[in-house]
């Protein structure tokens, strides 16, 4: 089967906050569905529904024409994919790789040349739209790659995300993605320091999101995350620990670039500073802590 074209066999490695449903989309779609997840339990609603298991991501790639990942780190990036027994190495003759993941643009252009040499297409395309973006399938998916790769991978990342754009080469996503971190690191920041003295002038909170949430300081951090903050949920729609990782790769690249970012490198100590007060499992907008205490 052709990619892009009717039914496909798709692989989906990574079924986290955001893997589950996004993966839920494509078997939705009626394509057939493989899955690999470290940990199983995360799989079973979507086997129950008609994906097939698999017990390494070497063997979804091998049953599969596409394959989809969204893990964790870097690390498991290059584990999966260029490890021993490996995505590249048992993947199927022709298939389309696509690493979702928020990761290295280095990487990412390893992973595409590694690729190229047994004549697959890789893409990196991170997303972002959080963990309500992937229930909806409205994320916003920043894509590396070449472009004939990018036009056959198009109907299945539009079962995902509503704004898909072919960014450039390889690593050219990633970049993109580290873009994106760098402005929600700082508007957090904003949104959190915002609403800390909003209350302590004796604001009601939720009539000061009613004004400033419509004006010039609209934003989704603003409008949805905050929200969040006054319940007090910190449920993770992102991770505090994934965060703390794209920033680090955002930091790494811009000492690359020989580029000074204050505003990230600020943000970055703050949310290190979360994760020692132990909420590295919850949601960004859990920075607002740091202000109450």
């Amino acid at each position: 089967m052709a990619v892009g074209k009717g039914i496909a066999d798709v692989g989906f490695i990574g079924l986290g906050i955001m893997g589950r449903s996004m993966a839920g989309h494509i078997l939705e779609a009626g394509h057939q569905l493989h899955v690999f997840n470290r940990s199983k339990s995360n799989a079973v609603d979507l086997v129950t529904l008609g994906a097939k298991w698999h017990e390494s991501p070497g063997e979804v790639a091998a049953a599969s024409n596409i394959v989809i990942s969204m893990v964790g780190y870097p690390s498991d990036v290059e584990a999966i994919y260029l490890g021993h027994g490996g995505i590249i190495e048992r993947a199927r003759t022709n298939a389309m790789l696509i690493d979702m993941t928020t990761s290295s643009p280095d990487l990412a252009k390893r992973i595409a040349a590694a690729a190229a040499q047994r004549g697959l297409t890789a893409l990196d395309a991170p997303v972002s739209g959080g963990d309500v973006g992937a229930r909806e399938a409205k994320l916003s998916i920043m894509v590396g790659g070449d472009a004939a790769g990018f036009q056959k991978a198009l109907p299945i990342l539009a079962l995902m995300g509503s704004n898909i754009i072919l960014q450039g080469g390889p690593g050219a996503g990633q970049h993109t993605k580290m873009s994106n971190q760098i402005v929600i690191a700082s508007t957090m920041i904003g949104v959190c320091e915002g609403m800390a003295y909003a209350k302590h002038a004796g604001l009601d909170l939720e009539t000061v999101l009613k004004s400033i949430g419509s004006g010039a300081a609209s934003s989704y951090a603003l409008n949805n995350l905050g929200h969040r903050i006054l319940k007090e949920d910190f449920a993770p729609g992102f991770f505090v620990e994934h965060f703390v990782k794209d920033m680090g790769i955002a930091l790494n690249e811009a000492k690359r670039m020989q580029l000074d970012l204050p505003g990230l490198m600020l943000a970055s100590k703050l949310y290190e500073q979360l994760v020692e007060l132990g909420y590295a499992r919850n949601g960004t907008q859990a920075l607002s802590n740091l202000y109450e205490r």
